[in-house]
C-alpha cells in the first residue's frame, strides 16, 4: 500500500500499525511527534494506530541544542 509521509510516497505492507511503520523509517519513538490526517496520534496509541492507504503523515523529530 502507499501512504504519504512528510511529503514523499512511501510504499508500506497493509495494515501496519504506526509504531511499526515508525521503527521501519529509523525514527526514536521518543523523539518524535506524528500527525496522521491532521490528528496528532499521542505515543500510547501508535501499537493500536492501523494505517490505510492513501493516508497522509508529517513526523516531526525533536533535536536538543544550546
Amino acid at each position: 500500500m502507499e501512504i504519504v509521509v512528510n511529503g514523499d510516497k512511501v510504499h508500506c505492507e497493509e495494515k501496519i500499525t504506526l509504531e511499526k511503520l515508525v521503527a521501519e523509517l529509523g525514527y526514536q519513538k521518543d523523539r518524535i511527534a506524528v500527525e496522521v490526517n491532521v490528528d496528532i496520534i499521542v505515543k500510547s496509541e501508535y501499537a493500536s494506530c492501523v494505517l490505510g492507504p492513501a493516508d497522509t503523515l508529517e513526523i516531526v523529530t525533536f533535536v536538543g541544542g544550546g
